[in-house]
């Protein structure tokens, strides 16, 4: 009789283990692990683009012309709409001069090159952040920029080179003051 109670009662056992659900195990939760704050890289500053190979081929600075009449004389002015402009030539009528200005850090030398003439000008103070070169109302040089083949180049030490197109607005500005 005992040969059957151990059996029947270990199968009995496995019987009522088997109703029971499924025992669940709640795994403990792992310590986060502190993962650092991602360090943004600092933004490079601007720098001068460095322009190689035949001036002729650089790329013009973005802009147009604007032409306007004042009551110091004329000027047309060459920058992007709704910013300061880049480069300005300008007609004082009663001085009888020519000024050609470029935006800068108050740059003191400029350099203007056409496809004819190469000339550097040191530059008057002319407002903030400009520098100015002042010309003879019959300068050669107005006549080579407003000639230049398709554009010209005005360069100073420090700021970019500003690749200008030869436009009509300059000669108009030369003859308001011839």
């Amino acid at each position: 009789m005992f040969r059957f109670a151990i059996p029947a009662a270990l199968t009995s056992l496995a019987l009522l283990g088997s109703c029971a659900g499924p025992v669940e195990v709640i795994p403990t939760p792992a310590r986060p692990v502190p993962v650092p704050a991602p360090t943004p890289s600092p933004t490079p500053a601007p720098s001068t683009p460095q322009l190689t190979g035949e001036w002729r081929d650089w790329p013009l600075t973005p802009g147009s012309w604007v032409y306007r009449q004042d009551g110091r004389g004329s000027i047309a002015l060459y920058g992007r709409t709704g910013a300061d402009a880049d480069f300005t030539v300008r007609c004082d009528r009663e001085r009888q001069r020519i000024y050609l200005s470029r935006r800068g850090e108050t740059p003191a030398q400029m350099t203007v090159r056409t496809s004819s003439t190469l000339r550097g000008f040191d530059l008057l103070p002319a407002g903030t952040g400009y520098g100015a070169a002042e010309l003879g109302v019959r300068d050669s040089l107005i006549d080579a920029i407003g000639y230049s083949r398709g554009k010209f180049v005005v360069q100073s030490p420090g700021v970019a080179p500003l690749v200008l197109p030869a436009h009509s607005e300059i000669l108009r500005v030369a003859e308001d003051c011839r």
